[in-house]
């Protein structure tokens, strides 16, 4: 029997549009829920479910133009999420892993298929050169599942993901100087370096003009479903280009990923509607629509079709293995990772289809090649699939146990872990979107419970106020939906605004404050108002004081200023954590100015809780220094000062004139004031004296051995993780 890939000639039974896509959508509903309690991925679910409703099986559907357009979309849209999601500064520690793995994983299979194809499958050179390129490539068809565990920044999974577009291109080429030799009857070198020449000036033009334009438009554009379409439109935009220099569109789709990933963070509206409609209609259609095109009948119809598919899938799946194996002992890699760098690449899809209907369409290929390609795709999805789930759940348990363990150290080194309640007082609705996004970002991934409350205060009944609340908080309230985060709304009659969000601090046990700047209206208003002051002195939980003038996503760097012996507060390792949570959101660098103590707490915080983010120092000893950042500060940074309240460790003087500085130096800057938790109970890092104090309490010796045991213990704590600190005197 004979397959072909075309519709076949007996009539479906759903013709009609409606009925076609209801049972796409029922698909889409029923299968995941069945297979979840058998404990299969449901990628390979749909898969089969292709295979029961297609030409091949019940006929129920014909694979007609909607599962063509559908199905590509589908492939692209996988590749894009693919480099959307992808961690940048993972991305960059683990690329030489990555190309290193890229190499790999296309030269062995390109070598070891050649040579089998030609001696088991008696192929002449040409054809066994271009079947070797099928087995080099990979799709990432498993994917979601890799990104429903939660393991797109594990390094397995990003050495994999930059492996992704090395092997694919190395394919494509491959493809490309066969298909030439073909045309032409001869190699020709010219067309290669056209081919590469294009390719060249494609990816350049496309990395300067795109981070330009999309910083311009979501600087000028926020209404949701622009940005959304934007995002797609340059997608497609990108992979029509690549299409048009001879380059597959999910190299294309896979480039507007990675360049469009700094305006997208994680934690963000838009990521969560990009995601949504990947995962609930592109992708499910395109694997629908991959299961169509397989014959299950083909396997029986003669041993010549099953000797080939047994051939080819053997070679594709041991040459990945060979491959994974190979980085894992050059890496030094655990089994887990070897085997999550093995699945994610051992599915065969979208480039073998390309590779096999031209060498099929050119007479390189017959059609036991055909038929053995699509009895291949079956088998490495499927072990793929199943192979890449078993895999994420291993990682995923190491993962947590990592976390567990960090969270015990923690306890032990600052006493039990509270819930970290957030709390976001909202007086304007045209603000509400910017500061509950900027105090979202800053939580960044939960490890600890905790809630997120958004507070409207009013001192009066009328309907205009009422109004304004309700509408302010409904705002909150949709954000925090849109990216999965229970805000909870407050609605509160107090005698004034001071008395309302301090009443609600004690209620609710608020841990930190994120509130927006004052908008000064007269010429004698001052800096921060008359309520941020009353504020500060009314709490000591941790108050953040937000003003951005573009959107947080545009942003380029954090400028962190922070003050000497900021280290020896209580809330030190909490702004840590908020702002290396924002700044790995955002993708962005932070840029710390501190002492040299300072910088050796906040390296030992960020080493010591696994906080990965870009990030340097520039030292600063005296406070005069403040305002030589003023010119070095650009309208797209965010510039973070760490204060302190009165009478605490890191107070100084100066600090009274900070508000003028502010206003003088930096009134066009985007600003976030950060005042610590101080004078409470929970501590984060250890001060001086404290570790002194123990020291000598515990130690039953003469008063100067304690002494001096516990000074030689304190110096040693405060240079821990020195070495490891980076410092470059650099020029902001």
């Amino acid at each position: 029997m004979l397959l072909s890939l075309a519709i076949q000639a007996t009539r479906p039974l759903f013709t009609n549009p409606v009925s076609i896509f209801m049972v796409v959508l029922l698909i889409i509903l029923i299968v995941p829920l069945l297979l979840h309690r058998l404990k299969i991925p449901h990628v390979i679910g749909l898969i089969l479910a292709g295979v029961v409703v297609g030409p091949y099986g019940f006929n129920l559907l014909a694979r007609d133009m909607s599962f063509e357009v559908f199905g590509q979309v589908g492939i692209l849209y996988l590749m894009f999420l693919a480099g959307i999601e992808i961690d940048m500064y993972h991305l960059q520690r683990n690329l030489r892993k990555g190309l290193i793995f890229g190499f790999l994983t296309f030269s062995i299979p390109l070598a070891l298929g050649a040579v089998i194809a030609s001696a088991l499958l008696e192929l002449p050179p040409l054809s066994s050169l271009l079947l070797a390129s099928m087995f080099a490539s990979h799709t990432l068809i498993a994917y979601p599942i890799v990104s429903r565990f939660g393991l797109t920044k594990s390094p397995a999974v990003v050495i994999a993901i930059s492996a992704t577009i090395f092997a694919v291109l190395g394919s494509l080429i491959v493809l490309a100087g066969v298909a030439g030799v073909c045309r032409e009857g001869e190699f020709s070198a010219s067309v290669l370096l056209k081919l590469l020449g294009m390719l060249l000036i494609y990816c350049l033009a496309c990395a300067y003009i795109y981070p330009r334009l999309s910083r311009w438009f979501f600087r000028k554009f926020s209404d949701p479903i622009a940005q959304f379409i934007y995002v797609l439109a340059m997608v497609f935009i990108a992979a029509m280009a690549a299409i048009s220099i001879g380059i597959e569109g999910v190299f294309g789709a896979f480039l507007a990923g990675i360049l469009l990933n700094r305006f997208v963070p994680t934690r963000s509206p838009l990521m969560g509607r990009l995601e949504f409609v990947g995962n609930a209609i592109f992708i499910p259609y395109f694997l629908i629509g991959v299961g169509m095109l397989i014959n299950i009948k083909v396997v029986v119809s003669g041993w010549t079709t099953a000797y080939v598919a047994l051939v080819m899938s053997v070679t594709a799946m041991g040459t990945k293995w060979l491959a994974a194996r190979a980085m894992q002992k050059i890496g030094h890699m655990s089994a887990s990772s070897r085997s999550m760098m093995y699945q994610l690449t051992n599915a065969h899809t979208a480039v073998a289809l390309a590779v096999v209907m031209i060498g099929y369409e050119t007479g390189i290929f017959g059609e036991a090649i055909l038929n053995g390609t699509v009895i291949m795709i079956l088998v490495t999805c499927t072990i793929s699939s199943i192979g890449t789930s078993r895999a994420a759940a291993k990682i995923k348990i190491e993962e947590l146990e990592q976390q567990q363990q960090q969270i015990d150290n923690a306890k032990s080194d600052s006493g039990p872990m509270s819930a970290i309640n957030t709390l976001i007082p909202i007086a304007n609705p045209l603000v509400a979107s910017e500061l509950v996004s900027l105090a979202l970002l800053m939580r960044g991934d939960l490890r600890r419970p905790g809630k997120v409350y958004a507070l409207h205060v009013r001192n009066d009944n009328s309907a205009s106020s009422r109004a304004v609340g309700r509408n302010s908080l409904d705002t909150a309230r949709q954000l925090g939906a849109s990216i999965d985060v229970a805000v909870e709304p407050i609605e509160r009659f107090d005698l004034n605004f001071i008395a309302g969000v301090t009443n609600t601090i004690e209620e609710r046990d608020i841990n930190e404050v994120v509130i927006g700047l004052h908008r000064r209206t007269q010429v004698l208003d001052s800096f921060y108002g008359d309520k941020l002051p009353a504020l500060l002195k009314a709490t000591n939980k941790m108050v953040m004081i937000a003003r951005c003038f573009v959107p947080a996503n545009t942003l380029r760097r954090l400028v962190v200023f922070v003050p000497q012996k900021a280290q020896f507060e209580t809330g030190f390792r909490r702004w840590v954590h908020s702002l290396a949570n924002l700044t790995g959101q955002l993708g962005c660098e932070m840029v710390v100015c501190c002492s040299e103590n300072t910088r050796r707490a906040i390296e030992t915080v960020l080493l010591g809780d696994r906080l990965e983010i870009p990030h340097r120092y520039k030292e600063i000893s005296q406070w005069d220094d403040f305002i030589l950042l003023s010119n070095k500060i650009m309208t797209d940074d965010l510039f973070v000062v760490v204060c302190s309240r009165r009478t605490a460790v890191s107070f100084t003087a100066d600090m009274d004139e900070l508000p003028n500085f502010l206003h003088r130096y930096f009134s066009n800057n985007n600003l976030l004031i950060v005042y610590p938790e101080q004078f409470g109970k929970e501590t984060g890092f250890s001060t001086m004296a404290e570790t002194l104090a123990a020291d000598l309490e515990a130690t039953p010796s003469p008063l100067w051995v304690k002494l001096r045991a516990a000074m030689r213990k304190a110096m040693k704590f405060s240079h821990t993780f020195a070495k490891t600190g980076r410092q470059s005197d650099f020029d902001l």
